[in-house]
């Protein structure tokens, strides 16, 4: 068993400040959990107290149904995979991956077999002997891994371990490293501030902000139904639209739709929900926009609009039974792209959309 427990773990610094302010959670064993958020929100010192490189203010970090708190980092049986490489330049690729394991004092024919299986999954037998200098970040990448590997540890901790790639490469070595998670059956604990990075690794995402836990599950039960404002936003590409909705509007624009607030509100509409109208049902929220921007990016275009004047006049407060203004983004078919300047009517299901707390700490409904 090698399920990772966390139970109200916390960190003060010196002066008071809480970077981790009592998390608890679970990653099973075999699971792949992603911690998520903007920076600074306490992710990376998260991962950190997991692998013994942080002191914890209080509470329990459990590793294999062993309390770990006071056990040094080379004892928890966990190996760590950082944003740097961190290699030896003046090793060999062997070398670097043998070398954790000389220093347990492991016979060299054991060492030799694990650094050879290892090297054979991530495709970088010819390169063994070659140094660090002589490999791209990708190759760089996959060494650091392999040297992870051959420890055969009981979880896998990787803090931001892509940040250094280019964009193409980074969409194929996420790809590698959540086929070789899956054949390695190991639990994993994975940092990055980057949500596409985060929905298509995680079994079980959490997202963090100010050293809180905001909402923690599987990456599409979080997408369909963010708890918080915060993870609504931070959540999909491009964020999702919030509109403030004030109470004596309600009775107006939502009610007719059967969406009921106890007062002020915020409503949530993903850009992909919305349609031209007409495309929708009848049922559907409706809203007028003037285009303002369009980002064309092959198969879809992001149409950023604001709600205008009847009279075309600038975007001015709600009147009653109105959505109040602000600038939202529709995503469109690439060839159902309008002009700046044009005004387009969108329209988005009922059951597309999202309501919250007016502070936005809350979900209202299901």
């Amino acid at each position: 068993m090698s399920n990772v427990v966390l139970r109200d773990v916390k960190k003060t610094y010196p002066g008071g400040v809480d970077a981790i302010k009592g998390i608890d959670f679970e990653v099973g064993d075999g699971q792949f959990c992603v911690l998520v958020g903007p920076s600074g929100c306490g992710k990376s010192t998260l991962l950190r107290m997991v692998a013994g490189l942080e002191t914890i203010t209080s509470g329990e970090i459990d590793i294999g149904g062993r309390v770990v708190n006071q056990i040094e980092p080379a004892d928890r049986d966990i190996a760590m995979v950082f944003q740097n490489y961190a290699l030896y330049p003046h090793m060999s690729v062997y070398n670097n991956m043998a070398y954790g394991l000389r220093n347990r004092g492991m016979p060299k024919p054991e060492i030799d077999v694990r650094v050879r299986e290892a090297a054979q999954i991530l495709e970088i037998t010819p390169m063994l002997d070659r140094k660090p200098r002589q490999l791209s970040g990708g190759q760089r990448q996959r060494v650091a891994m392999g040297r992870a590997i051959v420890r055969q540890p009981k979880v896998f901790l990787f803090d931001e371990p892509l940040s250094n790639l280019d964009a193409k490469l980074r969409v194929a070595m996420r790809v590698e490293i959540r086929k070789l998670q899956r054949r390695l059956k190991t639990t994993s604990i994975y940092v990055t501030h980057d949500q596409m990075e985060a929905m298509t690794l995680a079994d079980i995402l959490v997202v963090m902000n100010g050293g809180q836990v905001e909402q923690i599950g599987k990456p599409l039960d979080i997408y369909k139904k963010p708890a918080t404002t915060f993870v609504a936003s931070f959540i999909g590409a491009p964020p999702m639209n919030l509109l403030s909705v004030a109470a004596n509007d309600l009775g107006g624009t939502l009610d007719a739709l059967q969406i009921k607030a106890p007062g002020d509100a915020t409503l949530g509409i993903r850009p992909e929900d919305f349609a031209l109208a007409g495309a929708a049902a009848p049922q559907g929220l409706m809203l007028e926009l003037m285009v303002d921007a369009i980002e064309r990016v092959g198969a879809e275009t992001y149409v950023y609009g604001t709600r205008p004047r009847a009279n075309g006049g600038p975007t001015v407060s709600a009147r009653p039974g109105e959505l109040p203004p602000g600038e939202i983004i529709v995503r469109l078919p690439g060839e159902a792209a309008p002009a700046i300047g044009e005004r387009i009517k969108v329209s988005a299901l009922r059951d597309k959309l999202h309501l919250f707390s007016p502070d936005g700490r809350s979900r209202i409904g299901d």
